[in-house]
Protein backbone atom coordinates (compact mmCIF):
# COMPACT_ATOMS: atom_id res chain seq x y z
CA UNK A 1 0.00 0.00 0.00
CA UNK A 2 1.23 3.19 -0.74
CA UNK A 3 1.39 6.49 1.15
CA UNK A 4 0.55 8.35 -1.70
CA UNK A 5 -2.89 8.67 -3.70
CA UNK A 6 -2.26 7.21 -6.75
CA UNK A 7 -3.58 8.53 -10.21
CA UNK A 8 -6.37 6.98 -11.51
CA UNK A 9 -4.31 6.74 -14.94
CA UNK A 10 -1.85 4.45 -13.35
CA UNK A 11 -4.07 2.34 -11.03
CA UNK A 12 -5.15 -0.19 -13.47
CA UNK A 13 -1.16 -0.50 -14.81
CA UNK A 14 -0.02 -1.35 -10.77
CA UNK A 15 -3.28 -3.70 -10.50
CA UNK A 16 -1.77 -5.45 -13.26
CA UNK A 17 1.46 -6.58 -11.73
CA UNK A 18 1.75 -9.66 -9.11
CA UNK A 19 1.25 -8.66 -6.14
CA UNK A 20 4.86 -9.21 -4.88
CA UNK A 21 5.67 -6.89 -7.71
CA UNK A 22 3.02 -4.67 -7.14
CA UNK A 23 4.59 -3.53 -3.70
CA UNK A 24 7.82 -3.21 -4.84
CA UNK A 25 7.22 -0.70 -7.21
CA UNK A 26 4.32 1.08 -5.06
CA UNK A 27 7.72 1.21 -2.75
CA UNK A 28 9.58 3.04 -5.18
CA UNK A 29 7.01 5.07 -6.34
CA UNK A 30 6.70 6.25 -2.61
CA UNK A 31 10.56 6.92 -2.30
CA UNK A 32 10.61 8.68 -5.69
CA UNK A 33 8.02 11.31 -4.65
CA UNK A 34 9.53 11.72 -0.96
CA UNK A 35 12.50 12.57 -2.96
CA UNK A 36 10.92 14.86 -4.94
CA UNK A 37 9.50 16.67 -2.17
CA UNK A 38 12.89 17.31 0.08
CA UNK A 39 14.61 18.23 -3.05
CA UNK A 40 15.24 21.88 -3.87
CA UNK A 41 14.34 22.40 -7.22
CA UNK A 42 12.11 19.88 -8.22
CA UNK A 43 8.58 21.06 -7.39
CA UNK A 44 5.29 18.62 -8.21
CA UNK A 45 6.02 15.40 -9.93
CA UNK A 46 3.49 14.35 -12.54
CA UNK A 47 2.83 10.80 -13.17
CA UNK A 48 1.92 9.41 -16.17
CA UNK A 49 2.62 6.22 -18.39
CA UNK A 50 5.56 5.62 -21.37
CA UNK A 51 6.27 2.81 -22.71
CA UNK A 52 3.56 1.21 -20.65
CA UNK A 53 5.74 1.92 -17.08
CA UNK A 54 4.74 3.87 -14.65
CA UNK A 55 7.18 7.27 -15.13
CA UNK A 56 7.54 10.34 -13.08
CA UNK A 57 7.91 13.46 -14.64
CA UNK A 58 9.65 16.63 -13.87
CA UNK A 59 6.87 18.44 -15.94
CA UNK A 60 5.70 22.09 -13.80
CA UNK A 61 10.26 22.66 -12.75
CA UNK A 62 11.66 21.39 -16.00
CA UNK A 63 14.76 19.91 -13.19
CA UNK A 64 15.08 16.66 -13.71
CA UNK A 65 15.17 13.46 -16.62
CA UNK A 66 12.00 10.80 -16.37
CA UNK A 67 12.44 7.98 -14.19
CA UNK A 68 10.44 5.16 -15.04
CA UNK A 69 9.41 1.87 -13.16
CA UNK A 70 8.28 -1.39 -14.15
CA UNK A 71 8.93 -5.28 -13.56
CA UNK A 72 11.93 -6.58 -16.03
CA UNK A 73 10.38 -9.52 -17.60
CA UNK A 74 7.27 -11.01 -16.52
CA UNK A 75 7.81 -13.79 -13.69
CA UNK A 76 11.38 -13.60 -13.67
CA UNK A 77 11.14 -11.92 -10.43
CA UNK A 78 13.57 -8.88 -11.28
CA UNK A 79 11.99 -4.97 -11.14
CA UNK A 80 13.90 -2.12 -12.47
CA UNK A 81 14.23 1.12 -12.16
CA UNK A 82 15.12 3.23 -15.70
CA UNK A 83 16.48 6.92 -16.60
CA UNK A 84 16.96 7.87 -19.75
CA UNK A 85 20.36 6.11 -21.47
CA UNK A 86 21.39 9.64 -23.02
CA UNK A 87 22.02 11.21 -19.62
CA UNK A 88 25.35 9.95 -17.75
CA UNK A 89 23.40 8.52 -14.92
CA UNK A 90 23.81 5.22 -14.56
CA UNK A 91 27.91 6.25 -14.62
CA UNK A 92 27.58 8.29 -12.01
CA UNK A 93 25.66 5.75 -10.17
CA UNK A 94 28.63 3.03 -10.36
CA UNK A 95 30.97 5.20 -9.60
CA UNK A 96 29.49 6.40 -6.26
CA UNK A 97 27.55 2.83 -5.51
CA UNK A 98 29.53 0.37 -6.96
CA UNK A 99 28.45 -2.46 -4.69
CA UNK A 100 25.20 -1.58 -3.30
CA UNK A 101 23.26 -2.11 -6.65
CA UNK A 102 22.96 -3.58 -9.68
CA UNK A 103 23.05 -2.12 -13.12
CA UNK A 104 21.63 -2.60 -16.24
CA UNK A 105 23.77 -1.19 -19.03
CA UNK A 106 23.80 2.31 -19.24
CA UNK A 107 20.08 2.93 -18.37
CA UNK A 108 18.51 1.19 -15.18
CA UNK A 109 18.85 0.11 -11.80
CA UNK A 110 18.01 -3.91 -11.34
CA UNK A 111 16.54 -5.81 -8.23
CA UNK A 112 15.35 -8.89 -7.22
CA UNK A 113 12.44 -9.04 -4.85
CA UNK A 114 14.25 -10.90 -2.27
CA UNK A 115 16.88 -7.97 -2.17
CA UNK A 116 17.35 -5.44 0.41
CA UNK A 117 17.04 -1.88 -1.57
CA UNK A 118 19.61 0.39 -0.45
CA UNK A 119 17.45 2.97 0.43
CA UNK A 120 19.85 5.96 1.07
CA UNK A 121 21.65 5.17 -2.05
CA UNK A 122 18.65 4.90 -4.35
CA UNK A 123 16.92 8.14 -3.00
CA UNK A 124 20.33 10.05 -3.91
CA UNK A 125 20.20 8.20 -7.52
CA UNK A 126 16.80 9.65 -7.78
CA UNK A 127 17.72 13.41 -6.36
CA UNK A 128 20.34 13.50 -9.01
CA UNK A 129 17.81 12.34 -11.61
CA UNK A 130 15.31 14.60 -10.90
CA UNK A 131 17.85 17.58 -10.40
CA UNK A 132 19.55 16.26 -13.64
CA UNK A 133 19.03 19.49 -15.58
CA UNK A 134 19.17 22.08 -12.95
CA UNK A 135 22.92 20.14 -12.48
CA UNK A 136 23.51 20.44 -16.22
CA UNK A 137 23.50 24.11 -16.32
CA UNK A 138 25.82 24.61 -13.05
Amino acid sequence: MSKYTLPNTLEQTFQNYPENVREKLLSLRDLILETAQVTDGVGNIEETLKWGQPSFLTSESKSGTTIRIDQTKADNGQYAVYFHCQTNLIDRFRELYPQEMNYGGNRCIMFELNDDVPTDALQHCFAMALTYHLNKKQ
